[in-house]
């Protein structure tokens, strides 16, 4: 008996194209889901910001700083560990630089997002440890989505398998990206059914998300710890999703690269998730609108139209570090705290554009008043 008369009729079916020509312009349904994944990321972690006290629509100058650097910081992470692919014989180095043609690593995306939301947060004056905690939630469904670009591509996908949700790949055609290879008119597919890794991670980052949501909710977590959990989720299905791969690799030790990334990355978040503590950070704006005070304490209640149109017009001038306590306090009253030591910190008060106190000022920063956010 072969294999293939032992494969189920059930089956995840791919798609054939995963490019289309928009008259010159190629529309790439890979670029598209990432795209996706980006809006989801911006509108949890907009929400989750919002929570925290910061001002509308900062999420979106983070946007503009972490897109930019997380693609190049994906793209060389590629590079850097394919580096055959580009320098070694026969290689094409210019080939680094065409991103369109596939090759981002996640690595180097989230360690390139990370320093360019970091840059963003100096600016914006907020601690770059609420804006991690803030995207812990979002990252991983921005992830999720993101797979789905793996699909149309026909990649990331295991080894041969009878089960019904095994997954038909299709044999894509290297002279023509984004198609897979015809003949006598229809496209070609790869014997048997493969396990879908793609759609394992895709369902793990899900289950990730919702894993740092709910223990959010109930330990209070700050101080980047709840992007330490997230980082542990999500290397911790990356181990073994990596073990079920078969396309082609570095190895090192006989496993796969990002086996022993995903390793050493989850040891570090587990190290830092377990020496960090402190209270969770909440921040008031400084030179800024202040909120109208809530009925009963009751922020439901509150008008916010008029406070977020106010909100764009004058971003705030900086923020105040604060515990939950007195920021509830704030939203009620929208009396700024005066305690420096609000937060229960050590050092206490706030913190400037460069992470340093600033008692005299008494701002987590400044910007320029015409700023727009």
């Amino acid at each position: 008996m072969t294999l293939v008369s032992t494969i189920p009729q059930a089956a995840l079916p791919s798609p054939s194209t995963a490019v289309w020509q928009l008259g010159p312009l190629p529309l790439r349904a890979y670029a598209l889901c990432i795209i996706a994944g980006i809006a989801v990321a911006c509108v949890v972690t907009e929400r989750r910001l919002r929570q925290r006290g910061v001002a509308p629509g900062a999420v979106l100058d983070i946007a503009v700083w972490a897109v930019p650097t997380g693609i190049i910081g994906a793209r060389i992470y590629h590079v850097i560990t394919s580096p055959e692919k580009y320098f070694g014989a026969g290689g094409e180095p210019l080939k680094a630089f065409a991103i369109w043609e596939g090759g981002l690593g996640i690595w180097g995306a989230v360690a390139g997002g990370a320093l360019g939301a970091w840059l963003a947060a100096r600016q914006l004056g907020i601690p770059f440890a609420v804006v991690a905690d803030a995207l812990a939630p979002g990252l991983p469904l921005a992830q999720a989505v993101g797979r789905v670009g793996n699909w149309f591509n026909n990649e990331l996908y295991g080894g041969l398998t009878t089960l019904p949700w095994g997954l038909q790949v299709h044999d894509m055609d290297p002279r023509n990206p984004g198609h897979a290879k015809v003949v006598d008119g229809e496209p070609v597919l790869l014997p048997g059914l493969y396990h879908p890794a793609f759609l394992y991670e895709a369902l793990w980052n899900v289950g990730v998300a919702a894993l740092v949501v709910v223990l959010d909710r109930r330990l209070r977590l700050g101080r980047g710890r709840a992007f330490a959990l997230y980082v542990m989720g999500y290397t911790a299905g990356r181990f073994w999703i990596e073990l079920m791969r078969t396309d082609e690799a570095n190895h090192i030790l006989g496993l796969r690269l990002n086996v022993w990334t995903a390793a050493l990355v989850f040891v570090g978040a587990l190290v830092y998730f377990l020496r960090v503590r402190g209270p969770r950070e909440y921040l008031v704006p400084l030179g800024g609108p202040a909120p109208a005070p809530a009925t009963g304490g009751d922020v439901s209640q509150l008008d916010l139209s008029e406070r977020e149109a106010g909100a764009r017009a004058a971003a705030p001038a900086g923020y105040r570090v604060v515990s939950e306590e007195h920021f509830r306090a704030y939203e009620e009253t929208g009396a700024v705290p005066d305690d420096p030591t609000a937060t229960g910190d050590a050092d206490g008060g706030a913190a400037g554009p460069d992470g340093a106190g600033d008692e005299a000022a008494g701002a987590t920063g400044s910007r320029a008043a015409d700023r727009e956010s």
